[in-house]
């Protein structure tokens, strides 16, 4: 974390700065409250202006829904071309979260937050964040979602597929789309063992433990990720047959069934939001691809479960998938498809509809490929 500094009340005050998405400190600092006019702190923003807010929280709410108005106004109408659109959405986002990260708020020792009508965020962002380390500066934007998360965290999200809810935490994809989850309840399941690989909040551990498999082995990369997934198979009564295990991709060993859920789009985040849905370089994908040939049992099927976003976008084609499978050793002895059922498919004014009502979730089911004329997999 970097300091930060700023002047208040003729006196020079400084904090450290915490972005969960690694964003830098504002250049410079200026104190807000209620007499700033929104045009004004939209226009500050815009220049890469922080602005501390010292008013009530409620106020900066408004404030805050006001300069979003205002940056929503300045973005280009979307085109009917599925990847020019996905190009402006992305470049209107990521303006979005720059201009509307800079209205700030500061957390005093122990998450406190100290502004009028402010409600206790301190169990929230004790569970984000950790024990507190002292006084902090976080964009406001952020603490809404340590917020949103905390309440999912607490009542949780129902998954149909267990019959159940599922808690997310903090920084965790939450399973709000069950159509995967569904491909993974409906496949023929080869074999008694398993891994779950980018486990996330052990959902799919869960399903395939539910069906019978005697040992799954759920891994990831993210701490935030185990401790959530170890939190839920508990909740669930599946810690027996399933263990969580990393910070990895792939555990030791093999397993009949291995599952990968990667991120849908090969891109860079731009938010803590997106850290689910973009897999930089595909980097997920082909670590799975290329790991599993070694990491199946004779016989066994890897399950890769993904999106056809990334075609309509122009991000990868069918054919880039097909030619990573093939590099990869494997082949494809069967497909899953389903089509989404969330709300936005069926929206005509969401920015992406072209793409989001034409798009086909697959589950891939692969194994790997015999040496010609030896029988031995490779």
């Amino acid at each position: 974390m970097s300091t930060i500094h700023w002047t208040e009340d003729h006196t020079t005050h400084a904090a450290r700065w915490h972005s969960e998405g690694q964003t830098p400190p504002p250049r410079r600092i200026v104190v807000a409250d209620e007499s700033l006019r929104a045009a004004t702190a939209h226009r500050l923003a815009c220049e890469g202006v922080g602005l501390l807010w010292r008013g009530d929280y409620q106020s900066a709410r408004q404030l805050l829904t006001a300069m979003g108005r205002r940056v929503d106004r300045t973005a280009r109408v979307p085109e009917s071309d599925p990847v020019q659109a996905y190009r402006l959405h992305r470049r209107a986002r990521a303006h979005r979260a720059r201009v509307l990260g800079r209205l700030l708020v500061q957390l005093e020792d122990g998450h406190t937050l100290n502004l009028r009508r402010a409600p206790d965020v301190r169990e929230a962002c004790t569970a984000a964040y950790g024990p507190s380390r002292g006084p902090v500066v976080i964009s406001l934007r952020e603490l809404l979602g340590v917020l949103g998360a905390w309440q999912w965290r607490l009542k949780g999200v129902a998954v149909p597929a267990l019959r159940a809810r599922v808690h997310p935490h903090y920084g965790v994809f939450a399973p709000v789309r069950g159509e995967y989850v569904d491909l993974v309840a409906q496949a023929p399941v080869p074999g008694r063992t398993a891994f779950d690989l980018g486990t996330g909040t052990g959902v799919l551990a869960a399903v395939l433990a539910r069906r019978g498999l005697e040992q799954v082995v759920a891994t990831d990369i993210s701490p935030r990720a185990l401790a959530c997934a170890r939190d839920n198979v508990q909740r669930l009564g599946v810690a027996a047959r399933v263990a969580v295990t990393g910070p990895a991709l792939y555990p030791d060993g093999r397993a009949d069934l291995v599952v990968c859920n990667p991120p849908w789009l090969p891109g860079r985040p731009v938010s803590d939001l997106e850290r689910g849905v973009q897999d930089p370089d595909s980097a997920m994908l082909r670590g799975f691809l290329d790991g599993l040939p070694a990491h199946l049992t004779p016989g066994g099927e890897g399950w890769l479960v993904l999106s056809d976003l990334a075609e309509h976008f122009g991000l990868r084609s069918r054919q880039d998938l097909l030619a990573l499978i093939d590099e990869a050793g494997l082949r494809v002895v069967g497909r899953l498809d389903t089509r989404p059922r969330h709300p936005r498919s069926r929206d005509p004014r969401d920015p992406l509809h072209t793409a989001r009502a034409a798009e086909v979730t697959s589950l891939w089911r692969l194994t790997a490929r015999c040496r010609r004329g030896t029988g031995i997999r490779v």
